[in-house]
């Protein structure tokens, strides 16, 4: 499975079309630019790429119709709470990109699976449900975060369902702001040593990427020709026949050492990589 920095795509079909977000179709500049990001994973020890993301909102997406983040915006959210610099940051720059007009639609990642509607407020962002169909120029598409494609690792999966149970999180969310921060750090030091095990095995590439059987049902459930989605870490686009038809997955890129972009057109789809500063 090749990753690659810049992709281009096959010409979309013409005609505009309009992003259905949670049943509501926004208004939205179809002409333009469509952009799509993911698995930022922002985080105060990553100053550099927070400063890239800000320039990214500033420049680029102000020319856009509309941006769509599927998710790991932050590297772990603990509550609508989070007294960082860094979240404050975010929902200024991207609070200010919506009032200029472009819409801001973000999707639960596995790491910020937590963000509520406080915060989307304070950010001036439309919450997507996982997974959410929209009509893209006349194309349609499915947007996932990508976690539930990759079925064969049983443990997230399990971690999964238990944390996204409302009951589950309302527990949390009760528990002190110092106690939450500190599971965030136990979270991610049990990820890594498990991520380690897996390279240790051998099976890093097969556990943590998609399940083709996923895949394939993904296409057939909702009846789409594409599915955008990150989580892998793995910017590719794929080219498929799912039950006779041509398809199509693009996989995000992650945002650790510079950023990645999709672009959607008229034209067509560029998967790009954006350089951080020096």
């Amino acid at each position: 499975m090749g990753a690659r920095n810049s992709s281009r795509l096959k010409p979309l079909p013409q005609g505009v079309g309009e992003p259905r977000v949670g049943g509501v179709a926004p208004t939205y500049n179809g002409a333009m630019t469509t952009l799509f990001i993911s698995d930022l994973h922002l985080d105060p020890s990553r100053p550099d790429i927070t400063r890239l993301f800000g320039d990214f909102l500033d420049g680029e997406a102000r020319g856009a119709g509309a941006l769509y983040i599927l998710g790991d915006l932050f590297e772990a959210w603990i509550g609508d709470d989070d007294p960082s610099d860094t979240g404050a940051f975010v929902a200024e720059k991207l609070k200010s990109l919506a009032d200029s007009g472009v819409p801001v639609s973000f999707m639960h990642g596995n790491r910020d699976f937590l963000l509520g509607e406080d915060y989307a407020r304070r950010a001036g962002m439309a919450l997507l449900a996982d997974p959410t169909r929209i009509d893209l120029h006349g194309r349609s598409v499915l947007l996932m975060h990508g976690d539930t494609l990759c079925t064969d690792d049983l443990a997230y999966q399990q971690f999964r369902a238990q944390t996204r149970d409302p009951a589950w999180q309302a527990q949390f969310l009760s528990q002190p702001l110092a106690a939450r921060l500190a599971f965030a750090q136990q979270a991610r030091a049990a990820s890594q040593a498990r991520q380690g095990e897996l390279r240790d095995a051998g099976t890093m590439e097969t556990i943590t990427d998609v399940s083709p059987a996923a895949v394939d049902a993904a296409f057939a459930a909702h009846d789409v020709g594409t599915i955008i989605h990150g989580h892998t870490h793995r910017p590719a686009v794929h080219d498929l026949v799912v039950e006779g038809r041509p398809r199509q997955r693009i996989v995000l890129g992650d945002w650790y050492e510079q950023g990645s972009v999709l672009r959607a057109t008229t034209q067509g789809f560029e998967l790009s990589a954006l350089p951080a500063r020096a």
